[in-house]
């Protein structure tokens, strides 16, 4: 079995940096927008930031093609953005607005767009994997050439429904690429105290699936390794898992202190390999753009993000006969 630890960084336009620039931080701006709106009591329940892990989903969607199929966890704004759901919606849905993806049904953690194939958010701790293989079983019958991204996370990767999934997607030759989101302290606890080995991505060996572990801190090591994974899926030779080390700034949810870290740590990380700064270091450094152009790129995100709040609040509750539509699926997906 293939199994690496690093990866090439690939030759990249000014263009495509612009747009990884520009996408990770729609998520960033997104998500702080998200948390003040949830200080405020205007999102309710549960709510996962994606804050610092954007690169990772930037990048493997520079790397999906048009009818790719993607499925994650309850840490699913960033997924959803990078798609190309539509901010609007996606806010609304947090705050139970008509408005919403879900019809304000659904909330933070279940929202889903038959559309730009965002196959959910899902809140039991690695219920998606699963459901991932499934979508790429139905991709396999159908020999259409599309890859199924199943995220999930460092604390999911211990799950026994993983490793059932890893064998069935193996035996079958699923185009399933398993993507291991490690932010290093799953809902709270170390890696290093609940995880035998740091390297995830070998656990497919048993299964015969190859992999690699790639850092989930720049988007360019990701798209590079989400090319290779996605390559192949297409090529018939079943799945591929990608552990891309990240590392989230906030806590689990919004609900949590984040004490089993210090600050300390988490403002090295934020000082000295923050994604969007990288990217942002990248541009200036290759003369792609200035630091007016970079302001501009902010000004009009911030616009789009403040919309969104402002269409979010706007939107009315969902009736109460809401309640009794959307209960089963009209069509086959």
């Amino acid at each position: 079995m293939a199994a690496r630890k690093t990866t090439p960084k690939p030759n990249v336009s000014a263009d495509d940096l612009r747009k990884y620039y520009r996408d990770m931080l729609l998520i960033r701006r997104f998500e702080e927008k998200a948390g003040q709106l949830y200080g405020m009591g205007l999102i309710g329940g549960f709510c996962h930031l994606y804050i610092g892990q954007e690169a990772v989903v930037v990048g493997l969607e520079a790397a999906a093609e048009e009818g790719d199929k993607r499925i994650t966890s309850y840490r699913d704004h960033g997924h959803m953005l990078a798609c190309g759901m539509d901010p609007n919606g996606v806010m609304a849905e947090l705050t139970g607005r008509e408005g919403g993806y879900s019809k304000g049904k659904g909330g933070s953690m279940h929202m889903f767009s038959k559309e730009k194939h965002f196959y959910g958010g899902h809140g039991i701790v690695a219920a998606q994997v699963p459901l991932g293989a499934g979508l790429a079983f139905a991709d396999k019958y159908q020999d259409n050439g599309r890859v199924t991204f199943t995220y999930f996370g460092d604390g999911a990767a211990n799950q026994g429904q993983v490793y059932e999934t890893f064998n069935m997607a193996s035996l079958w030759k699923l185009p399933v690429v398993f993507v291991i989101e490690n932010n290093q302290y799953a809902m709270g606890t170390a890696m290093a105290r609940s995880t035998s080995t740091p390297d995830l991505y070998t656990r497919g060996a048993a299964f015969g699936i190859p992999g690699e572990a790639v850092d989930g801190m720049d988007v360019l090591a990701v798209k590079q390794a989400g090319d290779t994974a996605v390559k192949h899926c297409r090529a018939g030779k079943g799945p591929y898992i990608l552990q891309i080390n990240t590392y989230r700034y906030r806590g689990h949810s919004m609900s949590d202190p984040a004490k089993y870290r210090t600050r300390e740590e988490v403002q090295k990380m934020r000082e000295e390999r923050d994604p969007i700064d990288h990217v942002r270091d990248m541009l200036l450094q290759g003369k792609h753009a200035t630091e007016d152009d970079l302001k501009a790129i902010d000004k009009e995100i911030k616009a789009v993000v403040n919309a969104s709040a402002d269409f979010a609040k706007e939107s009315p509750e969902p009736a109460l006969d809401e309640l009794w539509t959307d209960i089963y699926a009209e069509e086959a997906v």
